[in-house]
C-alpha cells in the first residue's frame, strides 16, 4: 500500500489502484453510535438500528504510516488508522463510538463477489448486503406467495440477502480482496458508482487487502489466509451418498436402490438419533446417541455396510433438547450458555427447547468434542455426518468468556466447525471422516472439510431452488471453500409446494458434475416423490451416480489441486477467462474444473439451455461431439438425462470426456 497527502487530504492506494480517496469535502471515513435491537425467532432475526450519530471525520493528520481522523480542525482525534503491510489497523480513539462507516473507492463498472455464500446474487454490485449468520428463511423473495405464506404463519420468509454463512470479505475484477477484521454486524453496500460503502456496529480491528495478477491466484492468497481443507475421503468417490430417514427399512430401500443400479457410497441416516414428530415434518430427537429402537443392531449393521465398501453417516447440530439424557448431563457440569439470569438458555426451535453448548468454554467444547462427536459417534463407527445449524446464538445471552453475544454470534459456527474438526482429528481421521455444515464465517474453512447449501426449497424458484446452489457454490468458493454440495431434490416442502420427479432428475444431473452427491428425503418425504419411489428417476439417477462415478479421476485431480492450492471444485467461468468481460456476471453455470462447463437445466419444463461459452476456447458437447468456438452465446438440446455439459477441447481428459456419452 502506499499513503500520499494531497492538497484536501489523502489517497491510499494498493498496486497503484486507489482504495481510499479523503478530502475535507468528501470525507472517506464516518464513526458514530447507535442503539441496536435484535430480536430472534427460530434463527431468523429481526435488526435495528436506532441510529444516535453519524460523523464525517473530515480532517486528517498524517504521521508517517499513521492517520488521525477528526470531525474538524482543533477537535478531539476519533479514530486512528495505522497502514501495517497491506492492513490498516483502527483503533478507536473516542470510546463512545460503535459504529464505523469507510468508503473504497470504486470503479463504475467494476464487478464484486464474495460476502460469504450467497444464494440470489453471485456479482454483488449494485445491491446492498447484511451480513449475519441465521436462517435464510422459506422463497427468499418477498414477491412470492410462499414466502408470504411464510412470514404470516411463523415469520419464516426470508430475503436475498440471507445467508447461513455471511463474510466480511469481497472480490474485486480489480484484482483485489478486501477483508474486514470483525465478528460484530455489517452491511456491505455496493449500490454507489464510486465508492463500496462499509458500515460495522463496532470498530473492527482491521481491514486486509490482498492484490495478485490474475483471478486464481488471488483466490489462492485468500484460501491460504481463511483456510484450506484436505483433500476428499477416498470412499467418495465410490457413488452417492443416499439419504434415508426411514428406520430399519432403510437398509432394505438401499439394497434395492443398488439393485437398480445406484453407485453407494454412503448411507446417511439423519434419524439415526430417533424422530420426534412436529407439525414441520418428522423432526429429529435432538440427544446425540445412537437409538437402537429405531435402529436395532446399528453398530454391526455399521460394521456389515463397511465390509460391502459403503460407509454410514449420521447427524448432529450444537444444542441439546431438554427432554434427552445428554441435557442433563451438560447441565450438571455447567456446559450450556446462560440467560441474563445465569440460568441454562432455552431456545424454542418448534414445538421443543433446547440448550446451546457454550463452545466458549474450552470444557465445555472439549467434552461435545470427545464425549458426542468422538465416542458416541466416530468410535460407534460412523463415517461422517451432517453438522446441522450453529446461526441460533441469540444476542441477549451470557457466555463464559464474557464476550458480548454480539459479537460471538457471527463466530459460533467457526467455533462448531472447529469442535467437529477437532473429533476427527483426534482419532487420526482427517481426510478419512467428513462432516458437512451449512453454518459458516471467517476461518470456518480451515474446520469444515464440505459446505451444503442448506434448506432450498422443492422447486426451480429464482431464489431459493435448484439454481442458488449454483451461485452458493461459487461465491463461497472464491473464500477458500473448495467444496459444495447441495441436498439432491431440495429440502423444504410447505404448504402443497412439492418436490415433481422433473425436479429432482435435474438436481441429481446438476449434482453429478459436483464435488459430492448426496440425496435427502426432505422435511416431508411423504408427500414428496423420493428416488426409490418413482422407476423412471431411479433409472435416471442411477446413470447420474454412473457419471459422478466415472468422472472419479478428473475430480481427484481437483481435490489434489485444491488441497495444494486452495481452488474450488466448481468455479465462475471468469476465474479462467477472465479476459472475457462476458463471463463476470454469469451465475447460472459453471466451470467444473478448468476444463469443463456446466450448465443445468434450472426452469421446469424446459428442454434447451441457453448458455454463453468463454472466448479463447473450442467447446465440445460432450453428448453430441458438436464442437462451438467460445465467445458466442448459443442454445443446445438439453432433454432430462442429457445435461448442457461442455469440455476444452485440449483438456489432457478429452478422452474421458468423450466416453461420456457412453455411460
Amino acid at each position: 500500500m502506499k499513503l500520499e497527502t494531497t492538497p484536501a487530504g489523502f489517497t491510499l492506494s494498493l498496486n497503484g489502484r486507489p482504495i481510499l480517496n479523503h478530502s475535507v469535502t468528501s470525507p472517506c471515513v464516518f464513526v458514530g453510535r447507535g442503539d441496536d435491537r435484535i430480536e430472534m425467532h427460530r434463527g431468523r432475526f429481526e435488526i435495528e438500528d436506532r441510529l444516535v450519530e453519524r460523523c464525517p471525520l473530515a480532517h486528517a493528520e498524517i504521521d508517517g504510516e499513521r492517520i488521525t481522523l477528526a470531525a474538524g480542525k482543533g477537535q478531539a482525534p476519533r479514530l486512528i488508522i495505522t497502514l501495517k503491510g497491506d492492513a490498516m489497523v483502527l483503533q478507536a480513539a473516542d470510546p463512545s463510538v460503535n459504529r464505523f462507516w469507510i468508503r473504497i473507492a470504486a470503479d463504475p463498472d467494476e464487478h464484486v463477489w464474495g460476502c460469504g455464500e450467497q444464494f440470489s446474487y453471485f456479482d454483488l454490485r449494485g445491491r446492498r448486503f447484511p451480513l449475519w449468520t441465521s436462517e435464510p428463511g422459506v422463497g427468499r423473495d418477498k414477491s412470492t406467495e410462499i414466502t408470504f405464506k411464510a412470514d404470516v404463519t411463523d415469520k419464516a420468509g426470508g430475503d436475498y440477502y440471507h445467508t447461513y454463512y455471511p463474510q466480511p470479505t469481497y472480490v474485486s475484477s480489480a484484482h483485489y480482496a478486501l477483508h474486514v477484521a470483525t465478528s460484530a454486524f455489517s452491511v456491505f453496500d455496493f449500490r454507489d458508482g464510486s465508492f463500496h460503502e462499509i458500515e460495522v456496529w463496532a470498530v473492527p480491528e482491521r481491514i486486509e487487502l490482498f492484490a495478485a495478477p490474475s483471478f486464481v491466484a488471488l483466490v489462492e492468497i485468500l484460501s491460504d489466509r481463511f483456510g484450506r481443507q484436505a483433500p476428499l475421503p477416498e470412499w467418495v468417490y465410490d457413488g452417492a451418498i443416499i439419504g434415508l430417514k426411514d428406520g430399519a427399512n432403510s437398509f432394505e430401500r438401499l439394497d434395492k436402490m443398488r439393485e437398480a443400479g445406484v453407485k453407494v457410497s454412503g448411507l446417511w441416516c439423519e434419524d439415526w438419533v430417533g424422530i420426534r414428530p412436529t407439525t414441520f415434518g418428522a423432526r429429529l430427537f435432538w440427544n446425540w446417541q445412537a437409538n437402537e429402537t429405531r435402529y436395532p443392531g446399528l453398530r454391526q449393521r455399521i460394521a456389515e455396510l463397511n465390509s460391502d465398501g459403503i460407509r454410514f453417516l449420521g447427524y448432529v447440530n450444537p444444542y441439546l433438547c431438554d427432554d434427552g439424557s445428554l441435557f442433563k448431563e451438560a447441565e450438571a457440569a455447567d456446559y450450556f450458555v446462560k440467560d441474563g439470569a445465569g440460568r441454562t438458555a432455552l431456545i424454542d426451535f418448534g414445538e421443543f427447547h433446547c440448550g446451546i453448548v457454550d463452545f466458549s468454554n474450552p470444557d465445555a467444547a472439549g467434552w461435545f468434542s470427545e464425549e458426542i462427536v468422538g465416542a458416541r459417534m466416530l468410535d460407534y463407527g460412523l463415517s461422517g455426518w451432517m453438522a446441522d445449524f450453529g446461526e441460533y446464538l441469540p444476542t441477549d445471552v451470557r457466555l463464559a468468556n464474557g464476550v458480548d453475544a454480539k459479537l460471538m454470534h457471527n463466530q459460533w459456527p467457526t467455533l462448531w466447525a472447529e469442535v467437529n474438526s477437532k473429533a476427527v482429528a483426534s482419532r487420526g481421521k482427517t481426510g478419512e471422516a467428513l462432516f458437512f455444515m451449512r453454518a459458516g464465517f471467517t476461518g470456518a474453512q480451515r474446520y469444515c472439510p464440505l459446505l451444503w447449501a442448506g434448506d432450498q426449497s422443492v422447486d426451480f424458484s429464482r431464489h431459493d431452488g435448484l439454481v442458488t446452489v449454483i451461485c452458493a457454490a461459487l461465491s463461497s468458493g472464491l473464500l477458500g471453500n473448495a467444496y459444495h454440495h447441495s441436498d439432491i431434490g431440495g429440502y423444504t416442502s410447505l404448504f402443497g409446494n412439492v418436490r415433481t420427479p422433473e425436479l429432482l432428475m435435474r438436481w441429481a444431473e446438476m449434482a453429478a458434475f459436483t464435488p459430492v452427491m448426496r440425496s435427502h428425503e426432505g422435511n416431508r418425504p411423504r408427500d414428496n416423490v423420493q428416488l426409490d419411489g418413482d422407476p423412471v428417476v431411479l433409472s435416471h439417477f442411477a446413470r447420474m451416480t454412473a457419471i459422478y462415478v466415472y468422472l472419479a479421476p478428473y475430480l481427484r485431480t481437483l481435490a489434489q489441486e485444491a488441497a495444494r492450492r486452495g481452488l474450488p471444485v466448481q468455479r465462475p467461468l471468469f476465474l479462467h477467462h477472465e479476459a472475457d468481460g462476458r463471463t463476470y456476471s454469469i451465475q447460472d453455470s459453471y466451470l467444473y474444473g478448468p476444463d469443463v462447463l456446466v450448465a443445468p437445466i434450472w426452469q421446469a419444463s424446459q428442454t434447451e439451455r441457453t448458455l454463453y461459452l468463454p472466448t479463447g476456447t473450442n467447446w465440445s458437447h460432450v453428448w453430441t461431439g458438436q464442437s462451438f468456438a467460445g465467445g458466442e452465446e448459443i442454445t443446445v438440446g438439453a432433454p432430462l438425462g442429457q445435461p448442457a455439459v461442455f469440455y476444452r477441447a485440449d483438456s489432457p481428459f478429452a478422452s474421458l470426456f468423450v466416453a461420456l456419452r457412453d455411460v
